[in-house]
């Protein structure tokens, strides 16, 4: 492709509201504008590279046996009632209504409508197992568009299904989907990390994320140095370390006047005692029930946690007069010494020595609590938010909080979709049963923000050859001299025939500032045709990512660009051996 025969407006500027690189970076260099909040258009240079990316991903889903199909964006609500994901999604889904009144939904995803293609269609094990795929353009009302394409309104998703017999056999299709998208990520030339994750609104029994690790990136997560684990800080568990033994001998029980003060921070403040000291109680009502949850003032609930602890389907924070029913006092005061309802601690309480806590009275606090002496929990177990410097849980090491881009999620379903939508098969014995259900998805507009979050200078962007719209870029230094853009249109030709993706900047410009397109684009490969030494018979080559060029004759160049992009892709394509940290 020539520069002046396509369409890659570059910017100066950063734009006013880019927050992130990967924004700035992706309308600057031409590849994206917005339309409107959360849906871009995408330009010549950046669909070429959405392509790209969408490609792989086809490729590595094909390879892995899943089959190419394509659902409609637009869903029955009857289909999400039956569900009832219709309510949990809420004002995040986007609604319609046709002309008959019908009301639609704009698909975020679709558990439910291939459930209804697989109940209408599946009924033996004999037909089982299967892994149906589609490459989709979804929509969710996000209430904050931000951050480019990593937070949008409209965006191209691979999700994936596997339907099963039983466990065994959906932690084959499951392996099979992990490893497919290790492929995927690695071809793309990304770093990433694999975490342990919460299902959220798709539901399910387990799910691992793939994480690029980005400064800028909207999801915490802690990962160990030393063994490896991984997990998001919806999931991430916490290794069990007593806390530092207290200064002094153990206190007696005492009641102390704390006018006014309902916080830990007030509270610590006011008693002159450190958060770690305090046990926080707060009252939650799962499933309708009230329950009390301890953990200590330096800590906060994991609400997941506490959701499996509890099996319950609902869990809320209880309403202030909830808790002046339970505790017999107003908010800021709840303690557990003499609460009726069932009392689950995180174990980190239970190290607590000399604590300090509500006393279920207003304007009261207890000091010299002593757990097991004073109140012994009905559970106790791992019931908070996981930050740095906590022990890991699967080894001695230490987490470490991080920040990361979530560009890939993998769960096991289990039968929460199949027994509401009635998708059941026939066993070799007549007997019907649920079917076993997996769910795969990847955020393809993800993939190439991901890169370029990770993969940027101050200069522009840095592709993988992989995903580059174009793998060697042509830059003649003065186009108005013949024997140069002879040189540069021979490069040009010869390339093309080699099979490598070329773009020709045929501009009439100066050549610093083509120089400082070509940075801002980022090709991998640049060949620049120059005066000086061209009258030596040679042209310059240099990759993007590296300082220094390099010189080579004319008659070799283009053999020579080949070649190297070639074993560029050969290295990004090479397998790596991972396990499937279930």
């Amino acid at each position: 492709m020539r520069w002046t025969q396509t369409f890659i407006p570059t910017l100066k500027e950063d734009p006013a509201d880019a927050q992130v690189p990967s924004h700035r970076l992706m309308v600057r260099a031409g590849l994206i504008r917005q339309l409107v909040a959360g849906a871009y258009t995408y330009l010549p240079l950046g669909f070429r590279a959405l392509q790209k990316a969408t490609q792989i991903v086809r490729e590595e889903m094909d390879r892995a046996g899943a089959l190419e199909i394509l659902m409609p964006a637009i869903h029955p609500a009857e289909l999400w009632q039956e569900t009832g994901r219709f309510a949990d999604y809420g004002d995040t889904l986007m609604k319609v209504r046709d002309r008959k009144n019908a009301l639609l939904v704009l698909g975020p995803t679709h558990e439910e409508v291939i459930t209804d293609l697989v109940r209408h269609h599946i009924t033996s094990y004999r037909q089982l197992p299967v892994i149906f795929y589609q490459i989709q353009t979804k929509f969710r009302d996000e209430p904050r568009p931000r951050f480019g394409v990593l937070r949008t309104r409209e965006f191209l998703m691979k999700d994936a299904y596997s339907f099963d017999v039983d466990l065994p056999h959906l932690n084959q299709s499951y392996d099979k989907m992990y490893h497919a998208y290790c492929r995927i990520f690695d071809r793309c030339g990304l770093k990433y990390v694999v975490v342990e994750a919460e299902s959220g609104p798709i539901g399910g029994e387990a799910s691992h994320e793939f994480m690029v690790l980005a400064d800028t990136g909207e999801d915490a997560l802690v990962e160990c140095q030393q063994c490896r684990y991984a997990a998001n800080l919806e999931r991430a568990e916490v290794g069990d370390t007593q806390a530092a033994p207290p200064i002094g001998s153990e206190q007696p029980l005492r009641k102390v006047h704390t006018p006014g003060r309902t916080t830990i921070e007030q509270v610590s403040a006011f008693l002159a005692c450190q958060p770690q000291q305090m046990i926080k109680t707060l009252i939650y009502l799962a499933d309708g029930e009230p329950v009390a949850v301890l953990v200590r003032g330096d800590h906060e609930v994991n609400e997941n946690k506490l959701r499996r602890a509890l099996a319950a389907s609902r869990l809320e924070l209880a309403d202030p007069e909830t808790i002046q029913r339970v505790t017999g006092a107003p908010v800021g005061f709840a303690g557990p010494l003499g609460l009726r309802v069932r009392l689950l601690a995180d174990r980190a309480v239970i190290h607590v020595r000399n604590g300090v806590t509500g006393a279920n009275e207003a304007d009261y606090h207890l000091v010299g609590v002593q757990p097991g002496r004073d109140f012994q929990p009905d559970w106790i177990g791992d019931l908070r938010i996981a930050s740095d410097g906590d022990a890991c849980p699967r080894c001695p090491g230490t987490l470490h909080l991080r920040r990361g881009i979530e560009i890939g999620h993998v769960f096991k379903l289990g039968t929460k979709y199949s027994a509401k939508l009635g998708a059941h098969y026939l066993d070799d014995k007549g007997q019907s049963h649920p079917i076993i259900m997996g769910c795969y998805g990847i955020g393809i507009n993800r993939i190439l923000a991901a890169l370029i979050e990770t993969s940027h200078d101050e200069k522009g962007i840095i592709w993988s050859v992989s995903l580059a719209p174009y793998h060697v870029l042509v830059l003649p230094l003065n186009v108005t001299n013949p024997e140069l853009m002879q040189t540069a249109e021979r490069l040009y030709r010869e390339l093309t025939e080699l099979g490598v993706e070329v773009l020709l900047d045929d501009r009439d410009a100066r050549a610093g500032f083509k120089f400082n397109d070509a940075d801002l684009i980022g090709l991998p490969l640049r060949i620049v045709v120059g005066e000086k030494a061209l009258q030596r018979g040679e042209v310059e080559l240099k990759w993007r990512h590296e300082a220094t060029s390099w010189t080579v004759p004319v008659e070799q160049a283009a053999r020579r660009a080949a070649n190297e992009i070639a074993a560029a892709l050969k290295r990004l394509s090479q397998p790596l051996t991972r396990s499937v940290s279930a």
